[in-house]
């Protein structure tokens, strides 16, 4: 079904789930940051998880984030968010380093999905930064492809020294807030969506343990601090 607008062409009305996505990028980091917050308080709603959203995102997808997260096990996007089917599009690499493939991923979810959020997920405890500082001091590289990893994630570790920054969990906020320049740097049509106003990049950390997420860098850069809004269906406090 559409309407007229004011130029008498016809405009497409927006279905249910595209009315309910977040489309703005304040709005996404926000909705994402509740999810974390649900997920840490053991208050998961689990949402878009069910046939009927199954059957809602057969024919077209609409994300409202981009996850350019590290592969390890324990950073499931869709868990440590509280989210479902059809809400993140996840792009996945060891250390989330971001080659062609990974550029070209966010590309089309940014141009084509219309996604309006960028999210670099990284972790402590990070095995790629730990084989990467191995590899620096003893000087021998892994073989196969462990090798292009490693290589991937040295510049990093090298503006953590300059930095005089020492500790791995410190490093790995490095190598997240270097993974959000090296995105925009490399990807002219990312850096367009962003200085139009239409997407945004964030860096966040996730704690193994603890389970939660913060922020480590933010283009532009008053995004991580939007204030999320207290979940009405959360129990009160004590």
């Amino acid at each position: 079904m559409s309407h007229t607008g004011t130029s008498g062409q016809p405009v497409p009305q927006r279905t249910a789930e595209q009315a309910t996505t977040p489309r703005e990028p304040a709005q996404a980091y926000a909705e994402l940051v509740a999810g974390n917050r649900r997920f840490v308080d053991g208050t998961p709603r689990h949402p878009n998880q069910d046939a009927g959203r199954r059957a809602a995102v057969a024919d077209g997808q609409h994300p409202f984030a981009v996850i350019v997260g590290c592969s390890d096990s324990r950073l499931a996007a869709e868990i440590i968010f509280d989210r479902g089917l059809g809400d993140l599009f996840v792009v996945r690499t060891a250390g989330h380093t971001a080659g062609p493939e990974v550029l070209g991923s966010v590309e089309y979810a940014v141009t084509v999905l219309g996604t309006p959020l960028v999210v670099v997920l990284g972790h402590d405890s990070c095995g790629a930064v730990q084989a990467t500082r191995a590899a620096s001091t003893t000087g021998s590289i892994p073989g196969g492809h462990l090798g292009a990893v490693v290589d991937a994630v040295l510049p990093s570790l090298r503006r953590a020294q300059a930095q005089g920054v020492d500790d791995i969990d410190g490093i790995v906020d490095v190598h997240i807030a270097q993974t959000v320049e090296t995105l925009l740097e490399q990807s002219p049509v990312l850096a367009d969506e962003v200085a139009q106003g239409r997407c945004a990049v964030v860096g966040l950390s996730y704690r193994l343990a603890a389970g939660v997420v913060r922020p480590v860098a933010a283009v532009p850069a008053g995004l991580a601090t939007v204030e999320v809004p207290t979940d009405p269906a959360a129990p009160a406090a004590a």
